[in-house]
């Protein structure tokens, strides 16, 4: 069959002597990386491999799988569990019923291979059981498509009919050992098959090699889409209904106006905006109230996206707190109709996807990778919706569907099932693997000024921490460059960078649209942006630097403040915003009054915007000492002059960081504690007072001078 939709991307001289690990490896990432085909985290795939024995070293056949939590894109070979296959064939003979069926996967760590402390998922027996040496299974939107039409059955017929493809039908049944056991027997009984169809779920094929495997999938996957897309195509804008509404010319507006709130009362989230044109078809459509509360069929995807999401039709105050009311309720009384004795607890009752006529699909996770993929996840629904609908009324329904769960052909579990996979046992197991979330994870935080000293300090430690950070500064070049550096250490997804002008209320507002836009909101900011200006030749400052100081050191700090104020204020949640300011603002000294007396306003001004801000908004300040190193405030010829101004030895052939290492170290024998005020220490006090340790503590300027008595409160 000819590929039409997919592309064989198996390269020889790629694979040239790999043993038959890595070529499953290969083969996992190969089709990974096409979200047609399976979405993150979604699916598994397996080899039996023969290899030796670590204790005997006699020939055995090993069962190499997926490992649980694993994403077949970017799974390395560690990322397999390796099980002896006779023993979890054995397991048949201790397995006692479809009741107690959970409690077998107790059983596969007793079937380890070498030790392999990889996990085995509750898909294990699926390939196990299958007598083919290599099996896919994947979550192909236009398979799953197939696995959710209520005629989903006889239009397997009609498959084969037009494409030549033989494929089993299983009814839906919770992945596990009794899946397992149907899956034996359904290709027992159904010789000469290309592949199963396992209702509202996915797809398995299979394969004697690795690259036959790989093959056979996208034979079939694009055979199916072939299919599919021809009824999709033909339905064309009647697809689910057809449209009832506008696209929103102001859209990309009204996201950024939205994320915030929602973000806010979902809690403890980052956010993702999506308006892709599938996905603004469907918002815009008939049939999107009913199609929304069906939910997701295939349990991969619920998961994430919970069992249905929210639509949201009035996007006032009132609307979006009467939305979440009602979801929350709804949300509620599915848990307590549902639940077993032994159920986990209530999770968080709030949408992870929300769909806005006009706009498009917001979605929520607890950093951006997961926001994302949760919007990706709910995108595969819309086109297993598209393609199950687009195949209604060519054939009659299968027999026993429940007529509620139906519509328009496409089918969704049924509630007891959905609750089954979204509270399972397994899986609150796996949450509970997690490991435990840092101190600043789930928190946006925006940092103004990307200095190689203090901003890098700073950011090291927000990211280090867990927060989602964008950095910003005047120059985007420099921002962007110390974006990629905390990218290459922390993730891609983790850090955006900005250029802002924080004395030009627009460019903050714009800035701070794209943090919005990034990440759904905002709960910290530092602002270490500031500039001295040295007096002329003549000791004076002239009347125009006067105010360049003044404008940016306490306007500009003024500014960023108050509009990142009104992000968190949309939230309505808690913020915590710093300031820099110097000990200059208590000293009194030569050489530097328009700087030292911009910074003195500053202490006011953090006095001031924390009583306006209260209660919150905490706005708090760090008062260091002169900081040399690293800083853009000390280049070669002000290090040179401050030298020559206190008769400092020096030659002109010394490094410019020598310079002010020289520099650095005289200001601290005039400290107390005879140390030099480094971008480290001033950092960690800045990261300190954005955290919640010190939640009870705003309009404060905290010293970090190492002990200046002239800087001693009086």
């Amino acid at each position: 069959m000819h590929l039409r939709y997919l592309k064989d991307l198996w390269n020889d001289d790629e694979t040239r002597g790999m043993d038959e690990p890595e070529l499953l490896r290969y083969r996992s990432n190969l089709l990974g990386s096409d979200l047609r085909l399976t979405n993150f985290g979604g699916g598994n795939t397996s080899a039996k491999v023969t290899m030796a024995d670590p204790v005997t070293g006699e020939d055995v056949t090993v069962l190499w799988v997926k490992g649980s939590g694993g994403d077949l894109g970017t799974i390395k070979r560690d990322g397999f569990a390796t099980l002896y296959l006779d023993r979890l064939l054995a397991l048949k003979n201790r397995y006692k019923g479809v009741d107690e069926e959970d409690a077998m996967a107790d059983m596969y760590p007793l079937c380890t291979f070498n030790n392999n402390p990889r996990a085995a998922s509750i898909d294990t027996p699926l390939h196990g059981f299958l007598p083919y040496k290599h099996v896919d299974h994947l979550h192909p939107d236009w398979a799953i498509a197939l696995a959710a039409c209520a005629n989903g059955p006889e239009q397997l017929k009609r498959l084969e009919e037009e494409t030549g493809l033989k494929l089993a039908w299983l009814p839906w049944k919770r992945p596990g050992f009794e899946l397992g056991l149907w899956l034996q027997k359904a290709d027992a009984e159904n010789p000469g098959l290309d592949g199963i169809i396992l209702g509202s779920h996915g797809l398995f094929t299979w394969g004697n090699t690795s690259r036959e495997s790989y093959l056979n999938t996208l034979r079939v996957i694009d055979g199916i889409g072939q299919y599919v897309m021809k009824r999709v195509d033909a339905k064309g804008e009647a697809l689910f209904g057809g449209a009832v509404g506008d696209v929103r010319e102001d859209r990309e507006r009204l996201a950024v106006d939205l994320l915030p709130a929602l973000r806010g009362r979902i809690g403890g989230v980052i956010g993702h905006y999506d308006a892709r044109p599938e996905v603004l078809r469907f918002v815009n459509s008939a049939k999107l109230d009913a199609l929304a509360w069906q939910g997701t069929s295939c349990p991969d995807h619920f998961v994430r996206t919970k069992v249905r999401p929210m639509v949201l039709r009035d996007t006032s105050v009132a609307g979006i707190e009467a939305a979440f009311a009602k979801y929350r309720n709804e949300y509620r009384a599915y848990y307590e109709e549902n639940r077993l004795p032994d159920s986990p607890a209530l999770r968080n009752p709030n949408p992870t996807v929300v769909l806005v006529p006009g706009v498009g699909l917001f979605s929520f996770g607890k950093n951006k990778t997961e926001a994302r993929i949760t919007g990706e996840f709910y995108v595969n629904a819309i086109h297993v919706m598209e393609g199950a609908t687009a195949l209604a009324g060519e054939l009659p329904m299968q027999a026993g569907i429940q007529p509620e769960l139906v519509v328009d052909n496409y089918v969704a579990l049924p509630l007891r099932e959905a609750f089954n996979i979204e509270y399972w046992s397994l899986e609150e197991a796996k949450l509970q693997r997690m490991p435990p979330e840092k101190e600043m994870s789930r928190k946006v935080a925006v940092l103004v000024g990307a200095s190689p000293g203090i901003g890098h300090g700073v950011a090291e430690l927000l990211l280090k921490n867990g927060a989602h950070l964008v950095v910003t500064d005047v120059n985007a070049e420099l921002a962007e460059k110390t974006a990629e550096e905390m990218r290459a250490k922390y993730g891609r997804e983790v850090v955006a960078s900005q250029a802002v002008n924080i004395t030009d209320r627009e460019s903050v507002r714009r800035m701070l649209d794209g943090v919005v836009s990034e990440y759904g909101g905002l709960d910290v900011l530092v602002n270490i942006a500031a500039v001295f200006i040295a007096p002329g030749p003549d000791g004076k400052v002239a009347d125009e630097l006067w105010k360049r100081t003044y404008e940016i050191n306490v306007v500009g700090s003024a500014i960023i403040a108050e509009e990142a104020r009104a992000v968190v204020a949309k939230q309505g949640t808690k913020g915590s915003f710093v300031l820099v300011s110097s000990a200059n603002a208590v000293v009194s000294k030569k050489g530097s009054v328009a700087y030292d007396t911009s910074k003195a306003a500053v202490n006011h001004l953090v006095r001031e915007l924390a009583i306006e801000f209260s209660p919150d908004v905490r706005v708090n300040a760090i008062a260091p000492a002169t900081v040399v190193e690293g800083s853009q405030m000390f280049p070669r010829d002000r290090t040179i002059s401050s030298l020559q101004k206190y008769d400092i030895a020096f030659e002109e052939s010394e490094s410019t960081e020598d310079l002010r290492a020289k520099l650095a170290n005289f200001y601290a024998q005039r400290t107390l504690l005879k140390q030099p005020v480094s971008p480290a220490k001033v950092a960690e006090a800045i990261y300190l007072l954005a955290t919640d340790r010190f939640s009870l503590t705003t309009g404060h300027v905290v010293p970090v001078d190492a002990g200046l008595p002239e800087a001693f409160l009086r």
